[in-house]
């Protein structure tokens, strides 16, 4: 399983990735459900906030480092959360939930099967009667994403890596920055493999450069609708971009908000 999720990618979802409407948009089905799993809890962008605002959730993700920034994080605001390392195709937490929130991570460097056994698994993780909220991009709104999977913009890959030119201060003193070039896409496979790069100055002086793959599992909204019929889903609504309104064919994320039936 390809994935980006470590080392100095991880330090960079835990200094810069620390807002967005989802926290707002997906705490507002967790306050009303608990107790919630925030699966795919990355560096904790979601889950501080709601552990701050009294909820009971727990996380989970792939990537160890990840969760070890999401733990260091939840500690510094005074709470102690229960975390995993698992990815969700071998979802197996010790309690079932209300809520479940997969954010930002279903087709991230997952085979089509795997994605499959994680909906399985999210649906098992549940309560009857729990909900899960699953988000996935619409890759027709980005507009450079989708012409990877064109003939003759595929047959020019890989892309060329841009010169570094854009660093961040951290919290912690260092400069950071990131940068991604498409390696390949393939049509057929819905797919669009990444190479992340991630460099690290500690006064003034570059000390650390690592390079990560990422692919991407790209989706079109029906998929997903039968995909989640399939797990056994019960679909009650989908949104747009976070918002409590229909999607349109521009907006960018969908957000499906699925039921595990009653007496299931």
């Amino acid at each position: 399983m390809a994935s980006w999720h470590h080392g100095l990618v991880a330090d960079w979802w835990a200094f810069f990735n620390t807002e967005g409407p989802e926290i707002t948009y997906f705490g507002a089905h967790v306050a009303g459900g608990q107790p919630a799993l925030d699966a795919g809890c990355g560096t904790g962008r979601l889950l501080v906030p709601w552990l701050e605002a009294g909820y009971d959730v727990d996380g989970c993700d792939v990537s160890a480092d990840m969760v070890a920034r999401c733990r260091e994080r939840a500690r510094a605001a005074g709470h102690d959360p229960f975390l995993e390392v698992q990815p969700l195709h071998e979802l197996d937490m010790p309690r079932r939930y209300r809520t479940v929130v997969a954010c930002g991570v279903f087709g991230l460097g997952t085979t089509a099967e795997q994605d499959v056994h994680a909906l399985e698994r999210l649906y098992a993780a549940l309560e009857p009667g729990g909900t899960l909220l699953l988000d996935h991009e619409a890759a027709y709104t980005d507009e450079h994403q989708w012409r990877l999977w064109m003939p003759g913009v595929r047959a020019a890959l890989p892309e060329e890596l841009r010169p570094r030119a854009h660093r961040r201060a951290a919290p912690d003193g260092t400069e950071r920055e990131l940068r991604s070039r498409a390696l390949a896409s393939d049509p057929l496979d819905q797919t669009i493999t990444l190479e992340i790069v991630a460099d690290l100055w500690r006064d003034g002086e570059l000390v650390a450069t690592e390079t990560r793959p990422l692919t991407l599992r790209l989706y079109l909204d029906k998929q997903l609708r039968t995909m989640l019929t399939a797990a056994g889903f019960e679909l009650v609504a989908v949104h747009g971009d976070y918002e409590r309104t229909p999607p349109t064919a521009d907006t960018a994320f969908l957000v499906y908000k699925a039921r595990r039936p009653v007496g299931s």
